[in-house]
């Protein structure tokens, strides 16, 4: 963790306040009960609140500089090169009105309409790890609307409104600029659906496979539910997208390659990219059918976009960790950089423990390799591990 603090120590102008900044994030990794600036602040030894109550709200460092800190670490710890990025959303409940951004609006995490904040995030996932790695606060109508109350609220007068999807566009041109090694992108049907989302990808050269409704229009047919409803039964495969909390994740699936467009599947006369159609059918439930939309190399397999579709799960987890040890949404700060702060550090402390956890597993992993007196070792094929006994010499 100190090599941590020196990377991005220099954020900070002053000793002070670099001090704070790691009290404060220590105070997040710490088993404390609420992680408001009371209890961080008790954590820390301090008397008072109010040097991490003006870490977050009155002094001068750029929560910007630390999200870029932040990538650079995760690429150095977790970066692997078929790295997947992952969009979503959640909720912050919120009492009152004066919380930048706060009204009541659907929170996917409630499951409900409420009164809360709704943070946009990018997360990026690898077999190493998966952590936070960029944010944006929405900001409804109601809000940019009113320049008075933004004014209050501390919301930059440039800030205008922008789409849950103009965020996330921003992010991932963040995210391929960064030294995050990035193959795919991948996001629920609320990003997968908008086609401005889907161009930026393929301008961009990186591959996805994106959560689209049944509605969604395909070519070759109106909606894409259409291309699945006539399939016969050998063209559904058995197929795990990835281990779950009760072990792998094993659905029917379904893919069926579309037409290329010329603008952005060829280079020249040659093509580089295709694109797929895929259907998730629940074993138990067959009514139960998710669809997606992939733009892919060449030579991917169906298994390939599976994984890549089953990866979304990562940032759920991310979410659930980052609220659970590190106190992403126990934020008690009002204003519009208070947030941005706030969650910046939580992230890095969520970044902290996914790398932690990893060197721990490779040493663990190293181990077990090492031969016993039996000279049968333990080794790791995939997802799973394998034990190994040398047969007799021939």
């Amino acid at each position: 963790m100190d090599d941590l603090f020196l990377t991005i120590g220099h954020r900070f102008g002053r000793v002070e306040l670099r001090r704070r900044m790691r009290d404060y994030v220590r105070g997040l990794l710490a088993p404390v009960a609420r992680k408001n600036s009371w209890q961080l602040a008790e954590q820390a030894g301090h008397s008072t609140p109010d040097g991490l109550q003006h870490l977050l709200a009155g002094s001068k460092w750029e929560p910007d500089d630390i999200r870029d800190d932040l990538q650079e670490y995760v690429a150095d710890k977790l970066g692997e090169g078929d790295g997947v990025l992952i969009i979503d959303d959640t909720g912050f409940i919120k009492k009152g009105t004066t919380s930048a951004g706060v009204q009541r609006q659907y929170s996917g995490t409630a499951g409900r309409t409420e009164n809360c904040q709704i943070g946009v995030f990018a997360a990026y996932a690898t077999t190493r790890g998966r952590a936070l790695v960029d944010r944006e606060l929405y900001l409804p109508k109601s809000w940019t609307e009113d320049r008075e109350r933004c004014r209050t609220a501390k919301v930059p007068d440039e800030r205008e409104f922008a789409t849950k999807g103009e965020l996330a566009r921003h992010m991932v041109l963040r995210a391929l600029a960064s030294p995050l090694p990035i193959t795919w992108v991948t996001a629920d049907s609320a990003y997968g659906q908008d086609n401005r989302f889907r161009r930026l990808l393929e301008q961009s050269g990186v591959g996805y496979v994106l959560a689209v409704p049944k509605s969604q229009f395909s070519v070759g047919c109106s909606r894409i539910e259409g291309l699945f409803a006539q399939a016969p039964a050998e063209a559904w495969e058995k197929i795990s997208c990835g281990d779950g909390a009760k072990g792998p994740r094993i659905y029917h699936w379904a893919a069926v390659r579309l037409p290329a467009v010329a603008e952005f599947d060829y280079q020249g006369e040659v093509p580089h990219r295709m694109r797929w159609a895929l259907a998730r059918r629940s074993i138990s439930k067959p009514d139960e059918i998710a669809y997606y939309l992939a733009y892919a190399p060449l030579q991917v397999t169906v298994q390939e976009l599976v994984r890549v579709a089953g990866a979304r799960w990562a940032i759920e987890e991310c979410f659930q960790a980052a609220k659970n040890e590190c106190g992403l949404d126990q934020y008690e700060v009002r204003r519009y950089v208070g947030w941005y702060r706030h969650i910046t550090l939580a992230m890095l402390a969520h970044a902290f423990l996914a790398a932690t956890a990893h060197q721990s597993w490779e040493k663990g992993a190293e181990q077990v390799r090492r031969p016993g007196s039996s000279g049968s070792q333990w080794r790791r094929f995939g997802d799973s591990w394998q034990l190994v006994v040398p047969g007799p010499r021939t």
